[in-house]
């Protein structure tokens, strides 16, 4: 059987099963991914939808299977900072990574909570299968409850006391945060600052006491510190606060690398060498990093790792499997010459 594109209509079910020399309900499964029908009908049947070009009609099974082959990734960020945020993209290409060989499309859905019952609607509404959500804040509120019904997995530890038994994954940005400011201790720096990240989000709180778990070991002084919201205005804003202190700093770890880099601005136009009078650290490892004149000294995050394994678990998880509620990827430092 041939089909002519420019008079025939699409090729159906139907037709794939003529041209098979099988049932309907054969074509049905392999087309589903049965493990019923065997190897060689699959074969078969695979070779008479190349034939005819035959697309499944996604509707129809969805309405089926009450299932949608989409996966809503959710950033609750304003537009602007989820593409201007160098983090962001290495995340999405990590998901797309892990979907790619499955069904599963990706839906990217930039989530504003001033309007959070469009978001929670949109969810619940059936139009997704699971939902990945980034960072996110402590007032977040649409994704509140939604575990019991959607499959749901966090890239970073939940903040919210409604979601803590979330499936999450992250690195452990305490241990992260110690080891970049023992870092700059171990460089002989005596008056350790800190510039902190976001106190509504958990990777600012968790960096944040990092920083002073390693300060309070080495006797320094606790009172170092501004915050930030990780963009690199508030960074530079947060370095001419502390050097307005008038308080002896040689060295800063930074929460990610977007601070870093408007903090290491300010040194240079304040008469600082970095990192002769002020050794820097950083964290993300991101385009900033790399390019900061001197490279910049900075914490690891594997972002595409974190995405793909985000997206690993809600698959598994989508399927019914057993998944582990808590899992944590490693960091390192990069040594370069800001400290």
């Amino acid at each position: 059987m041939t089909i002519d594109s420019r008079t025939s209509r699409a090729p159906t079910l139907e037709m794939v099963a003529a041209e098979a020399g099988v049932s309907r309900a054969t074509v049905s499964r392999v087309v589903n991914g049965s493990p019923k029908v065997t190897a060689e009908v699959t074969a078969i049947v695979n070779d008479a939808i190349a034939r005819l070009n035959y697309v499944p009609n996604r509707v129809a099974r969805s309405l089926a299977s009450r299932r949608t082959d989409v996966i809503a990734l959710i950033v609750p960020e304003s537009t602007s900072t989820v593409f201007a945020d160098p983090f962001f993209a290495p995340v999405v290409r990590g998901v797309a990574r892990a979907l790619s060989d499955t069904d599963y499309t990706l839906n990217l859905l930039i989530a504003s909570e001033a309007r959070p019952q469009k978001t929670r609607r949109y969810l619940l509404g059936g139009n997704v299968d699971g939902a990945l959500v980034v960072s996110h804040h402590a007032e977040d509120h649409s994704y509140v409850g939604l575990g019991s019904t959607l499959p749901i997995v966090f890239g970073g530890r939940p903040i919210n006391p409604e979601t803590f038994d979330s499936y999450f994954v992250d690195v452990d940005n305490v241990h992260s945060a110690r080891t970049a400011t023992e870092h700059l201790i171990g460089l002989g720096r005596r008056h350790v600052a800190t510039i902190a990240g976001r106190q509504d989000m958990p990777a600012g709180i968790d960096r944040l006491n990092g920083w002073r778990e390693s300060i309070d070991a080495a006797g320094g002084d606790p009172a170092l510190i501004e915050i930030g919201d990780f963009s690199q205005s508030s960074g530079a804003d947060a370095m001419n606060r502390l050097l307005d202190r008038g308080v002896p700093i040689d060295g800063v770890f930074v929460a990610n690398d977007q601070m870093a880099a408007g903090a290491v601005q300010v040194l240079r136009t304040r008469g600082l060498s970095v990192p002769g009078d002020v050794a820097v650290v950083g964290y993300d490892d991101d385009t900033f990093a790399s390019t900061l004149t001197p490279p910049l000294t900075t914490m690891h995050q594997p972002s595409a790792d974190l995405g793909a394994t985000m997206a690993e678990l809600l698959v598994r998880l989508i399927a019914g499997e057993e998944v582990p509620r808590r899992t944590i990827i490693p960091t390192h430092l990069i040594v370069r010459g800001s400290a």
